[in-house]
């Protein structure tokens, strides 16, 4: 159940930045809730995941999900770089996730 939280507290990581984003673009309620929404969901799914899982295996794994799914959310909706390069990197963070799951 712990890799389940912790898959959801990814989630709602980049949900929090989305918001963070929107909030940069304009300041509004749905902006705010959106960024208060995704980062209170995000750390107390963490918090479970933190329960049956190693600190350092959730905290890798959650930030790896928050930057590649920020990476990822970035690319397809605000037109960001989509350079070979930084999608090979982005596969060697989720390489290095999926590592972290096979041995903890």
């Amino acid at each position: 159940m712990g890799w389940i939280f912790l898959m959801f507290a990814g989630i709602f990581e980049v949900v929090g930045v989305v918001g963070m984003n929107q909030i940069n673009k304009s300041k509004n309620i749905r902006s705010f809730s959106l960024f208060i929404v995704g980062i209170v969901m995000s750390f107390s799914l963490l918090s479970l995941a933190m329960k049956s899982l190693p600190m350092g295996t959730s905290y890798a794994v959650w930030t790896g999900i928050g930057t590649v799914g920020g990476a990822i959310v970035g690319m397809l909706f605000y037109g960001e770089s989509r350079d070979w390069k930084r999608l090979m990197f982005i596969a060697m963070v989720l390489a290095a996730a999926v590592g972290l799951k096979l041995i903890a």
